[in-house]
């Protein structure tokens, strides 16, 4: 199947004459879905059936970012609040098979309610290692202040989702946690040492390096590149992830259309892939900025194309649930972590 190497979003719970052009003409690799789009079950549904059927593949990628807390987009009354990622880690600190089990059920139970929308993708786990100056952008989205404790309930989280169908995007690589600005509206930068930031920030995404797809973070790390975001580095993209990390999977960035990165949307799409990227993400579902990132955006074509269909290949047939009895367990170990808070 023929793609263009850009996710894009689209405005809203259904496609309009102008999305539905676009997207047979310029055929994005895969569909980001957001709160906008989001109504009843069969909204859902019929929305990533069509976006599937005007390209002619029934198995077209399509992301979501389904957290808990404060990221979820899928939300009451049709589906279950979930606690953030933070509630594992506090559990995992005191009980490190209940905090492990947890994580695996959370994974587990986002696969189920995704997967009978049609959705194989979510944009899960953040193995943003947290620190005091964490910015709240982040805040209790991080697991833990402790890189094995991240990496242990992202491995978990990700073997959760995986065992429901759904493939998951570590993110925001190389570690975010040290942000104190929040880069939807500022460009953060970090003036950690790199000796500091393998031990600690990179730690947890070269523990999962094996996994099929990540995002990037829209961060300048001085000690690497003080030019230039994460996003948009070469230097970054080629020895900290492909090399000190280790990662060989498909590598998207985080959204295009954040205010830490400048210029035109085509200049960023470019910057994007120049760097190093496999994948230009899009969420916003602006026409006009989709038109101008897809005039820039190549077919998907060597590496990138050989990792976008090993991510694909990767994903395997939900295996069996007993629902009732897993949200009972997961509940209660939900509960025994703190959640939710006991209200005023």
């Amino acid at each position: 199947m023929t793609a263009k190497a850009f996710i894009s979003g689209c405005a809203g719970r259904s496609l309009t004459a102008d999305e539905f052009a676009f997207f047979r003409d310029e055929r994005p690799w895969a569909l980001i879905l957001f709160k906008r789009n989001i109504g009843t079950p069969e909204e859902v549904c019929d929305l990533v059936a069509t976006f599937r059927d005007v390209l002619g593949d029934p198995d077209r990628p399509v992301l979501i970012d389904q957290e808990g807390g404060r990221v979820q987009r899928i939300a009451p009354p049709h589906w279950r609040n979930r606690p953030a990622a933070r509630f594992a880690g506090d559990l995992y600190a005191e009980d490190q098979a209940a905090g492990r089990r947890m994580a695996w059920l959370h994974g587990r139970l986002i696969a189920s309610d995704l997967i009978d929308l049609g959705i194989t993708v979510d944009c899960l786990p953040v193995l943003d290692v947290g620190t005091p100056q964490t910015h709240a952008a982040i805040g209790n989205r991080a697991y833990a202040e402790e890189a094995a404790t991240v990496s242990a309930l992202g491995r978990a989280t990700t073997e959760g989702l995986a065992a429901g169908g759904v493939l998951p995007v570590m993110k925001h690589m190389p570690g975010h946690g040290r942000a104190t600005v929040d880069s939807h509206l500022s460009l953060p930068v970090v003036d950690a040492s790199l000796a500091t930031l393998k031990a600690s920030d990179f730690a947890p995404f070269k523990a999962l390096n094996d996994l099929p797809m990540a995002m990037t973070a829209h961060i300048v790390f001085t000690a690497i590149d003080k030019d230039r975001p994460a996003t948009t580095s070469p230097v970054v993209v080629e020895e900290v992830i492909r090399g000190a990390i280790g990662f060989d999977g498909l590598l998207m960035s985080d959204d295009l259309s954040m205010q830490a990165l400048g210029g035109d949307y085509a200049s960023r799409a470019a910057a994007v892939l120049g760097a190093g990227c496999d994948m230009v993400l899009h969420c916003n579902g602006l026409m006009e900025e989709m038109r101008e990132v897809a005039r820039v955006v190549p077919e998907l074509s060597g590496r990138a194309a050989e990792r976008a269909a090993a991510a694909r290949a990767a994903r395997k047939p939900p295996h069996p649930l007993d629902r009732e009895a897993a949200e009972a367990e997961y509940a209660t170990l939900a509960e025994r972590a703190g959640w939710p808070p006991a209200q005023a």
